[in-house]
């Protein structure tokens, strides 16, 4: 399964808000079969994702956030010392991300600009 780097921060906070109906129920239907198959292999990619296919930001698979997303994707990466194609099981790239990013309080200087970021900064208790 294809993954941009920065969902695995998204899908830690996901509460079944989104874009659009179709895009949330399409969402959380990823991490539902994520979340009952952990050991599902996800390869990383700086390009748009299995989510993607529903985001109404994606256009003929280009992502009309691209700037920021790839600011996002390359800096999930960094801190998890992975790159772009590493391929791994999804609850080993979760526990990165958790580990390395969002205990060690880095998630808001990575994606404080996200219009979903009071979600997250909610659950983390986050000023």
């Amino acid at each position: 399964m294809q993954l941009r780097p920065h969902h695995g921060m998204c899908f830690q906070f996901y509460e079944g808000r989104g874009y659009s109906a179709e895009f949330t129920d399409h969402m959380g239907g990823v991490i539902r079969a994520l979340s009952e198959r952990p050991d599902t292999p996800v390869r990383l990619t700086l390009s748009t994702d299995v989510v993607c296919e529903r985001c109404p930001n994606n256009v003929e698979g280009i992502c009309q956030s691209a700037e920021k997303v790839m600011r996002y994707d390359e800096a999930v990466l960094n801190a998890c010392h992975l790159k772009d194609g590493d391929e791994l099981p999804y609850a080993d790239f979760s526990a990165r991300v958790k580990e390395r990013i969002l205990d060690a309080g880095l998630r808001r200087r990575i994606c404080g600009d996200c219009e979903w970021d009071a979600i997250c900064a909610k659950h983390r208790r986050e000023p």
